[in-house]
């Protein structure tokens, strides 16, 4: 068995480009191994950083995804809200806007801050 691991290791090192599950063969065998990682590195032949940045990515944790319910209702049944609209644009930009709004306005305001084309 540990002759596969190894060999499944000298496969991945020499390909070009990893994918999360090549990376991940020779992350686990380098953490199973004991090694310190330039020794590991080294005896593969695999550039310490491409492991390390490796070894970094697959221990970030992976973000969960929650669904909220929608209900969606016609035009003519939604109730104008009296609170205004914030559209925060980051580095300490954001744009408000009152009940009541033209459309077309906000998109002119948008262009105007250049942002129009991202949103």
């Amino acid at each position: 068995m540990a002759s596969s691991r190894k060999s499944e290791v000298e496969r991945v090192a020499g390909l070009r480009y990893w994918r999360v599950a090549e990376a991940r063969v020779v992350v686990d065998a380098w953490k199973r191994s004991g090694e310190a990682l330039d020794a590991f590195a080294a005896r593969y032949g695999i550039h310490r950083q491409r492991l390390s940045r490796w070894a970094t990515r697959l221990e970030e944790p992976v973000e969960a995804v929650t669904f909220h319910p929608v209900r969606l209702t016609q035009g003519s049944e939604r109730e104008p809200s009296e609170a205004p609209l914030e559209i925060d644009l980051g580095e300490a930009c954001r744009v408000r806007v009152a009940p009541g709004f033209d459309a077309a306005d906000l998109a002119r305001v948008l262009d105007v801050l250049g942002v129009g084309a991202r949103c």
